[in-house]
């Protein structure tokens, strides 16, 4: 046996040495000529540490060949970016401007019209009080995602057995919120919490607040199950922020008498304070893409098919194609807010 597997070993050897001689006889040649036929060209001419490209003269820095590297990796995701996002968007753009629909012999037959598909939306007496909703429900969903992923964080961060279970029970609710599977559980109320329906929660806030607050606050807590759901991704951002934090920083914290309370807001706190923006910005696109029944996206995809809610307006692509855009411009603005509103609490402190 061992005779056989050292006569294997050799064969490997041997076979592996004479596509080595192979590679350096015959490929090795053809690739130089290649790379150098690719860098030294009327167009492109590398010499030791300068490019001349097109007549202009370029020194090689380290920086730049990082950077050209880094780019090299990401052309990829940059061409389908282009193709993919960039090109849709600005499309949309365009057809906001245009009375648009689809006609099977012509392809899409536009008409300008300028702004008035944007006049449109603001006019209609669905789309405003759908707006306001988000917003709001925005401004009071983000800060408890993030306030409650901190926690949960924290919590799982501390050593304890069976801190793996934990991670995936909480982060099982990303895969069942993504695909059919949500709008199943959705049709069939298993998002909402029965409890708090059954209380007079509700009614007491539709009662005593006024329409543009209280129905995105029920909104809220009708969902409530829902917006916790989308913790799963920002708790483990918290959590990887957290492992990160020196252990020596809590001990000399622990000597100095500092208690529970001081080291999160001195220690934990700051040391994942810069991975807030990117659970923000996260959470923002997540429950923004979350199409829910009669939410904004699906008015927008069956305006490009039924119609605008009023019949007296123009209905389309075009007016689909606006709805999207002042949507998207929303989900900026709020974004942004929040991650100024971090940064400024980051560099007062």
């Amino acid at each position: 046996m061992k005779q056989t597997l050292k006569k294997i070993g050799v064969w490997f050897q041997t076979f592996g040495a004479k596509i080595i001689s192979f590679y350096d006889a015959k490929i090795d040649p053809i690739l130089s000529k290649i790379g150098y036929a690719l860098t030294h060209n009327p167009m492109i001419r590398v010499n030791d540490l300068t490019v001349k490209i097109i007549g202009l003269n370029f020194k090689i820095t380290r920086k730049r060949r990082d950077a050209f590297y880094g780019y090299t990796f990401i052309s990829l995701w940059l061409v389908g970016l282009l193709i993919f996002t960039l090109y849709p968007m600005l499309y949309a753009l365009y057809l906001s401007f245009f009375e648009a629909y689809y006609n099977l012999q012509t392809g899409i037959t536009t008409s300008f019209v300028g702004f008035e598909n944007y006049f449109n939306i603001f006019r209609s007496q669905t789309l405003v009080p759908l707006f306001a909703n988000y917003v709001i429900r925005m401004l009071v969903s983000v800060p408890l995602i993030i306030v409650f992923s901190i926690i949960i964080a924290v919590l799982i961060n501390v050593p304890m057995k069976g801190k793996s279970i934990f991670r995936t029970i909480f982060f099982l609710p990303v895969i069942i919120a993504t695909g059919p599977v949500i709008g199943e559980l959705t049709a069939q109320n298993a998002t909402t919490l029965p409890a708090l329906e059954n209380s007079n929660v509700l009614n007491f806030i539709s009662d005593n607040l006024g329409n543009w607050l209280a129905d995105p606050m029920v909104l809220l807590l009708n969902s409530l199950l829902l917006v916790l759901w989308y913790a799963g991704i920002p708790i483990l951002i918290f959590l990887a922020g957290l492992q990160k934090i020196d252990k020596s920083v809590y001990e000399a914290a622990d000597i100095d008498g500092a208690s529970p309370w001081d080291r999160f807001w001195k220690i934990t706190l700051p040391g994942i304070s810069s991975l807030i923006s990117v659970a923000v910005i996260y959470i923002v696109v997540t429950m923004s893409l979350f199409v829910e029944s009669g939410g904004i996206l699906e008015l927008t995809r069956s305006h490009m098919l039924v119609g605008a809610p009023d019949s007296q307006f123009w209905f389309g692509y075009g007016y689909a194609a606006a709805i999207a855009w002042i949507y998207f411009i929303f989900m900026v603005i709020i974004m942004s807010v929040f991650v100024l509103i971090l940064r400024g609490r980051k560099e007062k402190a």
